[in-house]
């Protein structure tokens, strides 16, 4: 007897469809494309196939997925909540997730992915039409591990589709694989946000103290988030760092592409940093100038790769071995929900290693060359 056909929902960036779909056709080449809007893809699964609840979609563009169970359509709200409940059936509900695909580019049109107001009053009609409902449902909370989540994805106002998926790692356990991202003071630019989840993401061991060097680092929104949780910054661009970081002690510039820095500049730094408007391969060869060096240990990398033309995307294993080759042994990389066209990859060379605590700050300079 033949198993019924599963389908699975996909979320990405607005304008990455094209990317994910070359990403599958590699990965995943028995799945066949179902259906397609910006930021939202699904997919039917061979007949015969079975996927885990909490089976790895090894993926970098899939921003978050799970199986999708069917959509709902009309003009009144609270008619579509109540046809959510009979799709979802049996399976088990420990969360409600529900929000809108992306409208545009992170960073374009004043749009940022996250929580809206339409997507949390959809959420709540959802919880309130729950049948025999014996305690009230978490509303686009960040889950536990190993939770069940009920999705609802508004690909339009009046256009839900529903999907359930088990919580694994953190970016299924955010909304819409999207964390919800807190600042404490205005930010200089989007690197802050691009940062922020990035070490949510990543889980990299940085901490108070820290020396970290940043390539491209001006105008300064990624300084600005590890100056306010206590590290200490090496800025490495030949433009302006805003004025608001130059005049943290915590903070030295040298104004300079990071080809024209001597080695010796990095030698205590810990944790490496880039995001430069080029080539993947420019970044990369940029990095391994440093890294590769005898003098510099440093323990993790997080490395912002631009992807100007998707047909890169094929070229992302071979980055990633690139990366690995330098000797770091856990390299990851996805594409943020705050990146715009590019990823980021995350290395770290040994979970183990002992933390390295800097015997103080960096000797303050400012330098032109």
């Amino acid at each position: 007897m033949s198993v019924p056909s599963q389908y699975l929902f996909t979320i990405c960036q607005h304008g990455a469809e094209d990317a994910l779909k070359l990403e599958f056709a590699k990965t995943w080449p028995d799945w066949r494309l179902s259906y397609s809007r910006p930021g939202f893809v699904t997919w039917k699964l061979p007949e015969d196939t079975k996927l885990a609840p909490d089976f790895d979609i090894r993926s970098v563009f899939a921003r978050t997925h799970g199986f999708s169970v069917g959509k709902v359509t009309g003009e009144l709200a609270n008619d579509l909540a109540a046809r959510v409940w009979p799709l979802v059936e049996a399976r088990p509900v420990d969360h409600i997730h529900v929000w809108q695909r992306d409208e545009h580019v992170p960073g374009s049109k004043g749009f940022e992915p996250g929580p809206t107001d339409l997507a949390y009053e959809a959420a709540v009609l959802i919880r309130d039409a729950q049948p025999a409902a014996d305690r009230r449902l978490p509303i686009n909370r960040t889950a536990r591990s190993g939770d069940a989540v009920l999705d609802c994805v508004l690909v339009e106002p009046n256009e839900w589709w529903i999907g359930w998926h088990r919580a694994t790692n953190l970016p299924t356990r955010w909304p819409g694989g999207v964390p919800l991202i807190e600042t404490e003071s205005q930010i200089i630019s989007r690197a802050y946000l691009k940062l922020a989840e990035a070490l949510r993401w990543s889980q990299l061991p940085m901490a108070k103290g820290d020396l970290c060097a940043e390539i491209g680092s001006a105008p300064g929104g990624a300084s600005q988030l590890l100056l306010e949780r206590g590290m200490y910054v090496l800025g490495v661009d030949p433009a302006e760092m805003d004025e608001q970081i130059l005049a943290n002690p915590a903070f030295a510039h040298i104004r300079a592409r990071a080809s024209e820095v001597k080695r010796s500049e990095f030698s205590r730094v810990r944790w490496l940093l880039a995001d430069a408007n080029v080539a993947p391969t420019h970044t990369l060869d940029s990095v391994e100038a440093i890294v590769a060096h005898d003098d510099i240990h440093v323990r993790g990398l997080l490395l912002t790769l631009k992807i100007p033309d998707w047909e890169l995307v094929n070229q992302i294993p071979a980055y990633l071995d690139r990366v690995r080759s330098w000797g770091f042994k856990y390299v990851r990389a996805r594409q943020l929900a705050f990146n715009r066209q590019e990823i980021c990859v995350c290395a770290l060379k040994n979970r183990s290693m002992r933390r390295f605590k800097p015997k103080g700050p960096p000797r303050r300079r400012r330098k032109e060359t």
